[in-house]
């Protein structure tokens, strides 16, 4: 079964050994440097405009794909990701810990993951790793959110 993703690609992704340096965010029409903050500060003059060509690449050979292989043989990507969250201690009130949120199984990045207190947003406190490439062609993800919990708060 061949396995294309149509319509759906953001991200074009620059790294080394499954290292993400860059990436251009078509959804917001930029590069964005993924280097942590102690890494040789880089440029990546001119990937930006590349990462746009090779999309219009992309989505011909996927158009002419879908043809030549007939689109019965053609699975989309467009199931949801998995999610697991747990605490990274055991939880007791009044004692600071940390949610963590697994996110599994999607294509292409990005993918949104948000937090809520009793039914509000939380912004604060909130963390979001790099997307990890699966040997299955998606992606992983986490996201944590540092919590003190008090009686009756459901997050």
């Amino acid at each position: 079964m061949q396995l294309i993703s149509l319509g759906l690609w953001k991200e074009s992704m620059t790294g080394s050994d499954g290292e993400e340096a860059w990436h251009a965010d078509f959804n917001q029409k930029t590069g964005v440097v993924t280097l942590p903050d102690f890494a040789d500060p880089m440029s990546f003059p001119g990937f930006y405009e590349v990462s746009l060509a090779d999309q219009e690449v992309c989505k011909q050979n996927l158009f002419w794909l879908a043809i030549v292989f007939n689109m019965n043989d053609v699975q989309l990507f467009t199931d949801p990701p998995e999610t697991s969250i747990y605490p990274r201690n055991d939880v007791q009130l009044a004692v600071e810990n940390t949610l963590i949120c697994h996110v599994t199984g999607f294509f292409p990045p990005p993918v949104n993951v948000s937090w809520t207190k009793n039914n509000v947003v939380v912004t604060e406190g909130v963390s979001l790793s790099q997307y990890r490439p699966r040997s299955d062609g998606t992606f992983h993800v986490f996201s944590s959110l540092k919590i003190t919990p008090e009686e009756r708060d459901i997050y």
